[in-house]
């Protein structure tokens, strides 16, 4: 089977209605360079039968759908990407869809763009939009110390190169945070360049696994193990003072509001711009 510009990566279990809307906001895509993997865990809730009673897993050859037990989402994602056969992957979970119908070809645009100038980057990334807080949430434009401590772009929004799947997936020591360490690993150890992408690339559910009240204390513990051991102990603590100088707490509780959100991502907007120009 010749190779695909895209493998879109979607994982599930029980996803009742989510998995569909998911589903078709890739096969909407204007641009069709791309293969479909689903990964199931072992759904019980009858939504895979519903979909390939009516016909939504067989009518499309770009569809790999693969049953079978799994330990997790990140376990899902690294078996599903041992049947991945594209050039960049992107994960998408269930529940989050592509903002619009142009996304992958802008995207496929950007890359073939920079592979013309010999100056392709190993991870594309852009912006998302939380359907939660109801705003558009802008990514950092550049990926420097700073952002890897604070600032990443969630993995709905990164095209990673195929390649940097290719020594090792997802560190399933980590329940909470493998899709923040493996970024970590991509930039420090891979030493890939990530270029931003000014784009509106998924519509986000919101909630996720990692932001429920009983993962977060999780995530930190996380967090805390992860980047000290790409930034240092030093660049960690220097860090933690930063963000509580600049009233972290405060901004997340701003962030995540559906009232103030908007307008918080609209600050972070300028900001970035600012930052981009100079």
């Amino acid at each position: 089977m010749p190779e695909k510009f895209f493998s879109i990566i979607v994982v599930a279990l029980n996803p009742g209605e989510r998995l569909k809307a998911t589903l078709e906001s890739i096969w909407n895509q204007s641009f069709s360079d791309y293969e479909i993997i689903l990964k199931d865990g072992g759904s019980r809730d009858g939504s895979l039968e519903k979909l390939e009673q009516n016909g939504f897993l067989s009518g499309d050859s770009r569809i790999r759908l693969e049953k079978c037990p799994d330990r997790g989402i990140y376990d899902a994602m690294n078996q599903a990407v041992k049947l991945a056969s594209g050039r960049f992957f992107l994960f998408l979970n269930c529940g989050d869809y592509l903002y619009d119908k142009e996304v992958l070809e802008r995207v496929a645009a950007v890359i073939r763009e920079d592979e013309q100038k010999s100056k392709a980057a190993g991870i594309y990334y852009g912006n998302q939009f939380n359907r939660l807080q109801n705003a558009e949430v802008y990514s950092v434009p550049e990926i420097n110390n700073f952002a890897c401590y604070r600032n990443l772009p969630c993995h709905q929004v990164c095209f990673y190169a195929a390649s940097l799947f290719a020594e090792r997936g997802y560190d399933l020591r980590y329940r909470i945070r493998a899709d923040y360490e493996h970024f970590l690993y991509c930039i420090y150890e891979q030493k890939v360049k990530a270029c931003y992408l000014p784009l509106l690339i998924a519509s986000y559910e919101g909630g996720g696994f990692s932001e429920t009240a009983e993962n977060r204390k999780q995530s930190a513990a996380e967090h805390k193990e992860i980047t000290t051991a790409y930034l240092g102990k030093g660049k960690v603590l220097k860090y933690r003072l930063l963000m509580w100088l600049s009233l972290a707490p405060v901004r997340t509780k701003l962030a995540e509001s559906p009232v103030f959100s908007g307008f918080y991502n609209g600050v972070k907007k300028g900001i970035y711009g600012l930052v981009k120009r100079r």
